[in-house]
Parts: structure tokens; sequence; C-alpha cells
């Protein structure tokens, strides 16, 4: 357990950011599951408004500092490239 003043704040830190993390991260697992789900559907219609959507919150995340710009492309361009094969 913490002793000094400096380590109880940073286990305190570790707590909020811990969830603020978890909190990004199934956002992120969830914006990717709903262009799947509509691509699966095959209706383009629904998966260009999924891609729309996810596209616009995955760089909100890059703004954020949660992931790395170069991670967001490379999402955003395997999830464009499922959109584009629904015939």
């Amino acid at each position: 357990m913490a002793q000094n003043k400096s380590a109880k704040k940073r286990i305190l830190q570790t707590v909020v950011r811990t969830e603020r993390n978890r909190y990004y991260r199934t956002r992120l697992k969830n914006i990717v599951k709903a262009v799947h789900t509509a691509v699966e559907s095959e209706d383009k219609t629904a998966a260009n408004e999924a891609f729309k959507i996810a596209n616009k919150q995955i760089h909100s995340l890059v703004s954020k500092g949660f992931i790395k710009k170069t991670t967001a492309s490379r999402k955003v361009s395997r999830l464009h490239k499922l959109v584009n094969q629904v015939a």
C-alpha cells in the first residue's frame, strides 16, 4: 500500500486513466462491430452510414490521443474495403 502522498495520488490517477481507457477501448470495438454487422446484412446504405459514423468517431479518438493516427488510418482503410465489397 502506498505510504506517501504522491504515491497515493498516482494510484488515484491510474484508476481514472484505466476507466477512461476502458471506455474508449469498448467504444472503438462497438464502432467497428456496427460496421461489420451492417456489412453482414448486405445493406449498402446502412453500411455507408455506419462507416461515416465510424470514420468520424475513430478520428475523434486520434484527436483525444487515445490511438495513433496511423492506427486510425489502418482501421478506417480496412472498414472502407469491407464496405466497398457490399454489392
